[in-house]
């Protein structure tokens, strides 16, 4: 250990003082709270910062060398918006990436879920050719399924979306052949076996019902190929469209086919919630 080493001793360390810490925190509104619930975790903030792993960064919180707007943070709970908030580690100012994108693209039908399509067919370049971050689609939608289908250059984030740990769920309207028998969707709920195991839905509603066609909705955690497709030729209605309205706390809502949208940071911050960020 040369005399240069910050953990030698009698060396002078450039960490502030708990009382430098606490001026620190006076110089914020008295009893201010910073927190912001539509918010990024603050850990999560320190991390992408380049301050170390989250379990780090939490372990500076708990230390009380995290200020916020001039308040001393040491709650793990806590959410800032890094856009417009002050973020303070040992009094020094963070800067957090910012370079993060997720967005909300509602598929048409006919589209391929690639970035490129070896047989020539639309696919998902032709969304995000003007956009310079390098975007990877979270899941799929099979070639003539519509609906949302989010995109981003969080690779952690999309990984523990489509990881069935997290069980994300994800709710379809499907218009099907009918008549549906009364207890399909007793069926569906317990589950069918499929050729490559039992699939069962969370939920089923039929909406409506008219002569040869009915409209249900499902949801389900499952991320198995053509998995609504497959369940409901099982049960003998099969799939004539299918529309995906909803993945995890992201909802399609009024978005329109072939509109690219950024997400709001209410719903980012429930999609890092959804994971467990």
């Amino acid at each position: 250990m040369n005399s240069h080493d910050s953990r030698a001793p009698g060396h002078r360390s450039k960490r502030p003082t708990r009382r430098q810490r606490a001026q620190t925190a006076k110089s914020g509104p008295a009893g201010a709270d910073v927190h912001t619930p539509d918010g990024v975790r603050l850990q999560k903030v320190l991390a992408e910062a380049g301050l170390g792993s989250r379990r780090a960064c939490e372990q500076l919180i708990a230390d009380g060398r995290v200020a916020v707007d001039g308040e001393i943070v040491t709650e793990l709970g806590t959410r800032v918006d890094p856009r417009t908030q002050r973020v303070e580690v040992d009094t020094m100012p963070i800067t957090a990436q910012t370079g993060r994108v997720y967005l909300a693209f509602n598929k048409p039908a006919r589209m391929v879920t690639s970035m490129d399509d070896p047989e020539g067919r639309r696919d998902l370049s032709e969304v995000v050719r003007d956009r310079p971050e390098r975007l990877f689609h979270v899941g799929r939608l099979d070639f003539d399924t519509e609906g949302l289908l989010l995109l981003t250059n969080d690779g952690d984030v999309a990984n523990r979306l489509t990881h069935p740990r997290y069980e994300i769920q994800k709710t379809y309207l499907a218009q099907v052949k009918g008549p549906v028998a009364r207890d399909v969707g007793a069926r569906l709920r317990e589950g069918i076996e499929l050729e490559d195991g039992l699939a069962r839905v969370d939920s089923f509603k039929l909406l409506d019902s008219t002569p040869g066609t009915a409209l249900v909705e499902v949801t389900l955690h499952s991320g198995r190929n053509r998995i609504v497709r497959r369940l409901f030729d099982a049960v003998g209605n099969p799939v004539e469209r299918l529309v995906r309205t909803k993945f995890g706390p992201i909802e399609l809502a009024e978005q329109r086919q072939g509109k690219l949208r950024d997400l709001r940071p209410d719903e980012v911050a429930k999609l890092f919630e959804a994971v467990g960020l």
